[in-house]
């Protein structure tokens, strides 16, 4: 029995390939993460991050905001992401 030894390298090239793959076959990438951007006035956009922080537990997703700005107009541009671990 010959186990091949197998480098951080190699298991790069071989994940960066599949994701070619599936990029050249028309299919979506495959993330571990779900992200969901919003563009909404602040008071909503606080209501919409606290649905999702109830609906999808920190403790169970990983539900964070990965990315917030405010726009010139005064509305709040975030994202928000989660493991799909228990969908």
């Amino acid at each position: 029995m010959s186990a091949e030894r197998k480098m951080p390298s190699d298991i790069a090239r071989r994940l960066g390939e599949r994701a070619a793959k599936r990029t050249e076959s028309g299919l979506p990438q495959r993330g571990s993460w779900r992200r969901e951007t919003f563009t909404l006035p602040r008071s909503e956009a606080r209501d919409k991050a606290r649905e999702w922080f109830t609906k999808f537990p920190k403790a169970a997703y990983m539900t964070e905001i990965e990315f917030w700005r405010e726009l010139d107009d005064g509305r709040i541009e975030f994202t928000i992401r989660r493991l799909p671990s228990a969908d």
